[in-house]
């Protein structure tokens, strides 16, 4: 078996952003939008991780951890505003919160 390089965390971390937009891009629901944003923040983190691998330094798992406290505050401020939502319009589909702007 070979050993891990950072092309395959560079993959990995590829998928999971890729998926992570398809999510934004083409779900209407803001709760599934809201995780789908998470699974890229998530990807964003592998690839930093994966350049600290490749340098043997501590640099990268720094940032991640950084990352991960931000997201952490993201996720309160986030689901906040989607329960203020809920109780407001009684939905959390996309195009009915779009009519808000009108």
């Amino acid at each position: 078996m070979e050993e891990l390089t950072a092309t395959h965390f560079l993959l990995l971390s590829a998928a999971l952003f890729i998926i992570g937009m398809m999510g934004v891009l083409t779900r209407r629901n803001v709760i599934v939008i809201f995780m789908s944003v998470e699974l890229m923040i998530n990807g964003v983190n592998v690839a930093l991780i994966g350049f600290a691998w490749e340098q043997n330094s501590m640099v990268g798992q720094s940032f991640a951890l950084f990352v991960i406290a931000v997201a952490a505050a993201e996720s309160i401020v986030g689901l906040g505003i989607i329960m203020a939502l809920q109780r407001r319009i009684d939905t959390i589909d996309v195009a009915d919160v779009r009519q808000l702007r009108e």
